[in-house]
C-alpha cells in the first residue's frame, strides 16, 4: 500500500510540474512582437482650466490656496491646497471666496498655477 501511495503522490507531483511549466508558453502564444503596445495615457497632457474657489491669498509667498476640481493634465483629484503662482501679479485682485478658473502645470517639479481668471 505504501508503494502505491508513493507512486500516486509522485505522479501528482509530475503532472503538476508539467502543467505549471506549460502555463507561460500558453499565454505567450497570443503575443505578437509587432503589436503596437503604446502605454495608456495616464492623464491629459494639455493643461485645461479648472473651476476653483479662492480660500486664501498670500502675496508675500506668491501662493494662493484653492479648493479645486480635478486637474486632469496632472491626474490630481479635487482637493484644497496652496499653490505657487507663475506670476505674482495674478494675486493682485483676488480675495477669499472668489470663484476662479485656474490652469495648472508642472513647473520645475512643482504644481503651479499658470493662469488664473475670475
Amino acid at each position: 500500500m505504501k508503494t502505491s501511495l508513493t507512486s500516486l503522490t509522485s505522479l501528482h507531483a509530475a503532472v503538476f510540474a508539467l502543467a505549471v511549466g506549460l502555463i507561460p508558453p500558453t499565454f505567450a502564444a497570443g503575443m505578437d512582437g509587432s503589436m503596437d503596445m503604446k502605454p495608456a495615457a495616464k492623464a491629459m497632457k494639455t493643461p485645461q482650466p479648472v473651476s476653483a474657489e479662492v480660500r486664501k491669498v498670500d502675496p508675500a509667498a506668491g501662493k494662493v490656496t484653492l479648493k479645486h476640481g480635478p486637474i486632469m493634465n496632472l491626474g490630481m483629484p479635487p482637493m484644497t491646497m496652496a499653490f505657487p503662482v507663475k506670476d505674482p501679479a495674478m494675486l493682485a485682485n483676488l480675495k477669499e471666496g472668489d470663484k476662479v478658473s485656474a490652469t495648472f502645470d508642472n513647473v520645475d517639479g512643482k504644481i503651479t498655477v499658470t493662469d488664473l481668471r475670475k
